[in-house]
């Protein structure tokens, strides 16, 4: 099916008159609803009357011929309406909580678990276990090999510690201990 000059003025002349694509495309005939909607925005009509205002202009014009009583007509104050420049004020006026922030590469890390939080022992051993770590690179990476991350991945200081793994666990024993806490602590943490 092509679009044909007829076709097209007819398409216009039934969406100027508020009917539906899916009306249209019935009307016309080899042509699916869709194919309707993307026609009609290619040839920038999105703007209408529907059927539903069209009933409401033909009542607001009946209400404008019936005389009317006298009445006093109190026009509020125009609102005005301040721009708003920051997304957080957006988001707080719409009720939408803020997304937490994207690290890009050579941005600070978000706040970490302070030392207070882990166990002193489990920090010493990070330490020890970071100096015989193997240092290794993402792509030298193994299932046998810890994959605990160390440095700042945007600089060329960064490497993964290598050790051997404990089973069924990403990381060695050392930094099993910082990143699996038992959940008592946790909660206690939280109070």
């Amino acid at each position: 099916m092509s679009w044909t000059d007829e076709r097209v003025e007819l398409l216009k002349n039934m969406w100027g008159e508020g009917r539906s694509a899916s009306q249209i495309a019935k009307e016309l005939g080899g042509v699916t609803r869709n194919a309707v909607i993307g026609k009609v925005h290619r040839l920038g009509l999105s703007n209408r009357a529907t059927p539903a205002k069209a009933t409401k202009e033909k009542a607001a014009a009946k209400e404008a011929v019936k005389p009317k009583a006298k009445s006093k007509v109190v026009a509020a104050a125009p609102k005005t309406i301040e721009p708003i420049s920051n997304t957080t004020a957006v988001a707080r006026a719409l009720s939408i909580p803020p997304r937490k922030p994207i690290i890009t590469a050579g941005k600070p890390l978000p706040p970490q678990p302070s030392t207070n939080e882990i166990s002193q022992e489990a920090l010493a051993n990070v330490a020890v276990i970071e100096k015989k770590a193997k240092k290794l690179t993402l792509m030298e990476l193994t299932e046998r090999t810890c994959k605990w991350p160390i440095g700042d991945p945007a600089t060329d200081e960064f490497w993964f510690c290598g050790l051997g793994v404990m089973q069924g666990k990403p990381y060695c024993e050392a930094h099993n201990a910082v990143a699996f806490q038992p959940m008592s602590a946790r909660r206690d943490r939280r109070r």
